[in-house]
């Protein structure tokens, strides 16, 4: 009985690709992201509190876009010069000073400071996890690696912007916010030390000189690495992030202050875990098809699905229209982690952090001039900002529909 129970824990964690490296990973992921995400998520609002207004909730979000493209590229460079395990405790401790400037300095002056050191966390950790996942498991699994990574994340998403909620209810919008920071601040201290004691650095010697050789610190020397393939899927993946970052930091604003019938900061905390309940919920299975044939498919489905929310925002007046919105926007994550692992299998398998860094960095330079974009359109009307999305997201998807190129695990 024993030996039969051990053998389904084995055969279920060989399903889910689980290894003591991603253990720690997805442990270290789950905290940090359950206090940004209760703070975070409500930055908009916090802003508008101590000060802020239109322009400066569009330059802290572009600043978010600007910032997680060069981090993107600069965690590829750390991850293959220094390592996991010690690039990612760099990242965890930029967080942790972002998060105390908030905390002890109650101006949007601040807001903008710290965010420069905790907005990007995901942004410059992402390479080093997504190498860690490519180097630890096998071509035919990191796919359900990477789904699994992207299902952990979501569970704090979801429950971050509920409990920022509640602290906005129980201390209001400027010290709410700024309880939701101090959580923040302790549960990446605690990230931290599981981190460092789970993840495990078995890179040879040997191994460990040639990627210190590889890193790449001038961008520019990379470009050459990036197949026509991977460039394709990179141009169509800037179109949809414009139409998702266009109205990405006013969501919450139309939700609260612009509809018919606002909502609570709780309903919108509850709005944000229908979203992470529906992506979770795909997550698995999607990922166990991808693996088994083309990823093409499930990425033009995640295209789709990211084009068609922001005009299904617009005609969503009340709490029970945005519901069945919220549900379209956690769909949008449907082939998310396909997407990731599709650009880790056209990287060199020499260079993957770096190239994965390099992608997200041309992807997001570019893309943040939509988010500076998304203000001066908000100024316009709510409609103008959603309608420009909505076109860039249409482009996109059709582009990808005729020019993308498919990778299986057969290939």
């Amino acid at each position: 009985m024993i030996d039969l129970s051990k053998s389904r824990v084995r055969s279920v964690a060989d399903f889910l690709a689980l290894k003591r490296s991603t253990l720690g990973i997805f442990a270290m992921v789950a905290l940090v992201l359950l206090g940004e995400r209760m703070a975070e998520r409500f930055l908009p609002i916090y802003l508008m509190a101590i000060g802020g207004g239109a322009l400066t909730i569009g330059l802290l979000n572009g600043l978010d876009n600007f910032l997680s493209a060069v981090y993107s590229f600069l965690g590829g460079y750390l991850s293959d010069r220094f390592g996991t395990k010690r690039s990612l405790l760099f990242f965890n401790f930029a967080a942790m000073f972002g998060f105390s400037i908030v905390i002890l300095i109650p101006a949007w002056q601040a807001v903008i400071v710290g965010a420069v050191f905790f907005l990007s966390w995901s942004a410059i950790s992402l390479p080093a996890t997504m190498k860690l996942i490519t180097e630890v498991l096998p071509m035919e699994k990191r796919t359900m690696g990477i789904s699994l990574l992207a299902f952990v994340r979501r569970i704090p998403m979801a429950l971050g912007p509920i409990l920022g909620g509640v602290c906005i209810g129980l201390w209001g919008e400027r010290d709410g916010v700024r309880a939701a920071f101090v959580a923040a601040l302790l549960l990446a201290i605690v990230a931290t030390i599981i981190q460092q004691r789970f993840i495990e650095d078995k890179a040879s010697e040997s191994s460990k000189k040639r990627d210190r050789l590889a890193a790449e610190k001038n961008p520019f020397k990379l470009l050459h690495y990036m197949g026509s393939d991977l460039k394709r899927l990179l141009v169509s993946d800037i179109l949809i992030r414009y139409c998702e970052q266009i109205p990405y930091a006013f969501v919450v604003v139309w939700c609260m202050k612009t509809i018919d019938q606002p909502v609570s900061a709780i309903q919108f905390g509850f709005l944000t875990t229908i979203e992470m309940g529906t992506a979770l919920l795909v997550y698995i299975p999607v990922a166990y098809m991808a693996d088994k044939g083309g990823k093409k498919i499930f990425v033009l489905i995640t295209f789709i699905f990211f084009t068609l929310f922001p005009l299904a925002l617009l005609f969503c007046q009340s709490f029970a229209l945005l519901v069945p919105a919220f549900i379209l926007r956690g769909l949008k994550e449907f082939g998310e982690p396909t997407r990731k692992a599709l650009i880790m299998d056209l990287a060199p398998e020499d260079r993957k952090a770096a190239v994965f860094g390099l992608y997200y960095m041309l992807r997001d330079i570019v893309v943040a001039i939509a988010a500076f974009g998304g203000a001066f359109l908000w100024l316009i009307s709510p409609a103008a900002n959603f309608i420009t999305a909505f076109v860039f997201g249409l482009i996109g998807t059709v582009g990808y529909a005729i020019w993308g190129r498919d990778v299986s695990a057969d290939s």
